[in-house]
């Protein structure tokens, strides 16, 4: 009771879901376009599903995050892996329905959802972990709260993907953009980017048009293919 009558924990708990507030927008779109394809049904599921693993993925990495971000290569690797998610959802929901309404289906999504979360919270969590100052319950209560925040996030951009299309590329473009900033923070290149900051905007717009390129090629192909 003494915790929940502090101030310092209010104001750290408000810290904490306006941090995942601004982070989770991006995992949003990813649930969102990994989600988009499925029937109702199974789209809620996937939604859920997806946002709750993806939290508790957060707090779990919150233990590790600050190692991980010194191991050379992991970043390159993991982004050079967000700009294939981000290319396999762009063209994921126009290869036809049979495939998307699989058995197997949900659980690709559900499967996505959490490679790219994986990827993508490394930085994240250390935003948050920080906002919590090593307060535990502060923290795992403070990710809780954001759960319904995305899962409300992506059924949102879902209805709106579904009004315009155009949307879909847009999120694609933004995971590649997540993508190429994420290659240009690896230890690896701490040096060479603090020496040339304009690298990592480069990598990132880079990643965006890289992901948008493949996608429609790989969509063109796909298109002639069933003609």
């Amino acid at each position: 009771m003494e915790l929940l009558s502090s101030s310092a924990f209010w104001i750290g708990l408000l810290e904490v879901i306006g941090i995942n507030i601004v982070l989770s927008g991006d995992n949003a779109v990813v649930i969102a376009l990994a989600a988009r394809s499925l029937p109702p049904e199974q789209q809620r599921r996937a939604i859920q599903f997806g946002s709750g693993a993806a939290v508790v993925l957060r707090i779990l990495l919150t233990f590790m995050a600050a190692q991980l971000l010194q191991l050379p290569w992991l970043q390159i690797v993991g982004g050079c892996l967000l700009l294939w998610i981000g290319t396999q959802l762009l063209v994921s929901g126009d290869e036809g329905d049979a495939e998307s309404k699989g058995p197997n289906s949900m659980m690709v999504a559900i499967r996505t959802i959490l490679l790219a979360d994986l990827v993508m919270s490394l930085d994240n969590v250390i935003a948050v972990a920080a906002a919590a100052q090593g307060n535990m319950v502060l923290l795992i209560l403070g990710l809780a709260i954001s759960i319904p925040l995305v899962i409300f996030g992506s059924t949102l951009i879902i209805k709106i993907m579904d009004r315009f299309p155009v949307i879909v590329t847009l999120g694609a473009a933004l995971i590649g953009w997540v993508a190429g900033e994420t290659i240009t923070s690896d230890e690896m290149l701490k040096n060479i980017v603090a020496s040339y900051p304009w690298i990592k905007y480069a990598a990132s717009v880079l990643g965006a048009l890289l992901v948008i390129a493949i996608g429609a090629l790989w969509q063109r192909r796909s298109k002639s293919f069933q003609n």
